[in-house]
């Protein structure tokens, strides 16, 4: 008798379930090869702030900019949009056409965040924004700010 009382549950809530979500990958799967978004020419991201060279406390608040394009959450297909995705301390992975993963080294801003408190560790860091489309992948070209260094003292 409970079998059937939980199937019902089960298929309710895959009913009820969102589609717009996106899987991300992560450090343990492995991402797929996919059709990259077109980027409009001279689109460009940058990081207001902090700015080059500075020297902050950690949370550090990193203001996001874009130029050229507009931001929309992961998950939705909207002409010239993308999403942030900050990079820290490593450099832009090889392989564009695939979905970033979601790591301690690459952060996610899906809902369509355009700042963040990025808790960092005392020491030298490099920051570096990368627009992902609705699926987490760089458009073609790129929109990726240059990399900033900062220290965050205690």
């Amino acid at each position: 008798m409970r079998t059937p009382i939980v199937a019902a549950i089960v298929l309710a809530f895959s009913v009820a379930a969102p589609t717009a979500a996106v899987p991300v990958a992560s450090a343990q799967t492995p991402a797929v090869s996919m059709a990259r978004t077109p980027a409009p020419p001279g689109a460009e991201a940058y990081i207001i702030s902090p700015k080059d060279g500075a020297k902050v406390h950690s949370p550090v608040t990193v203001v996001f900019g874009l130029k050229g394009m507009g931001v929309a959450p992961a998950g939705i297909k909207f002409d010239n949009t993308g999403h942030h995705h900050l990079l820290v301390d490593t450099d832009p992975p090889a392989d564009m056409s695939a979905p970033l993963p979601a790591t301690d080294k690459i952060l996610h801003f899906g809902k369509g965040q355009t700042e963040a408190a990025v808790p960092l560790s005392p020491g030298k860091h490099t920051l570096q924004l990368l627009l992902g489309d609705q699926n987490h992948v760089p458009h073609n070209p790129p929109v990726i700010s240059k990399k900033i260094t900062l220290t965050v003292t205690p």
